[in-house]
């Protein structure tokens, strides 16, 4: 296991240094990388996927190429233009409800992503669940305006049950994340009538052919997006997106960008809005550059020893 720290350009997810491990096995690198208040129960899946990736377990590929959307943070207005113009992509993912942030800053952060992308491009935000259900129907009707148009609303309340409710009461489409891949019970979405797209992760659900099962089952269209990986852990999420049946949307894995370096030789970054498929060679001098301090390195050795005993 090699444990590295990685800066990151914007602070996302509220923090502003990457911690992964990188996982060798007889086919080649996975990526273990649980956010560090995971506990072991929730860190054992994203370590079954490591494995997978590692042992080379993952299904033949439909597709070479993936399409994918630009994930823009809770940034201003002229960084979110910047960010939205590089990479060639048709879709922004753009983040809102950022704590310590309003309505008017997510309002002028959409405006500047639809003046990058051009009136064809299309727009979906995340709120990460943290508006209640009159704030989020609220806030999605005023957001469609600004957008000019939304795609869709990723997990806008945390509770599956809010989540069937703002559907309801809203006529822009609803994607359900954490109310899946947090959720003892995935498939509740699905019998609630809660969503309208499956946003799925790799990781956090346990790798490519436990992804491919939820998506077979769960009866919605599926998104396949990031949990904020090197591009180790982003061609597992590549590999997903290449094994299904149909894809009709662009995924959320144009991510690496979002990290001031990365592992591999040739990053996973989009050209033209697309990502290649394939395996990823590792760059041995990204791993020495890269790695941890020991005490890191101690702590993600004890996260391993409490997810495998």
């Amino acid at each position: 296991m090699r444990v590295l720290s990685i800066p990151m350009r914007t602070r996302f997810r509220g923090i502003t240094v990457r911690e992964v491990a990188l996982v060798e096995g007889a086919a080649g690198w996975g990526e273990w990388s649980p956010f560090l208040e995971y506990d072991a129960a929730v860190s054992s899946s994203w370590l079954a996927c490591a494995r997978e990736a590692a042992a080379g377990d993952w299904p033949a590929p439909l597709r070479d190429r993936v399409p994918v959307n630009v994930t823009v943070p809770a940034v201003g207005p002229e960084q979110a233009h910047a960010i939205t113009s590089a990479g060639g992509c048709r879709t922004a993912k753009v983040k809102v409800a950022e704590p310590g942030q309003g309505l008017a800053d997510d309002q002028a952060r959409l405006e500047a992503v639809r003046d990058a992308l051009g009136a064809d491009g299309r727009i979906r935000i995340d709120a990460n669940g943290l508006w209640d259900v009159d704030a989020a129907v609220a806030a999605i009707r005023a957001l469609d305006v600004a957008a000019g148009g939304l795609e869709y609303v990723e997990q806008p309340v945390a509770d599956v049950e809010d989540l069937a409710l703002v559907r309801r009461r809203v006529t822009v489409p609803i994607a359900a994340d954490e109310s899946i891949r947090r959720a003892t019970d995935p498939y509740r979405v699905r019998d609630l009538q809660a969503a309208d797209v499956a946003v799925l992760k790799v990781q956090p659900l346990g790798g490519v052919r436990a992804c491919l099962r939820i998506a077979e089952d769960i009866g919605m269209p599926v998104v396949v997006s990031s949990a904020l990986e090197t591009s180790v852990g982003i061609s597992a999420g590549l590999a997903l997106a290449a094994a299904l049946p149909e894809l009709p949307y662009a995924c959320g894995l144009a991510t690496v960008q979002l990290l001031v370096d990365d592992v591999a030789v040739a990053p996973l970054v989009p050209a033209d809005g697309e990502l290649p498929v394939g395996a990823v060679a590792v760059d041995l001098g990204a791993l020495a550059r890269l790695s941890a301090s020991p005490d890191r390195v101690d702590h993600w050795e004890r996260r391993l020893a409490e997810v495998t005993r």
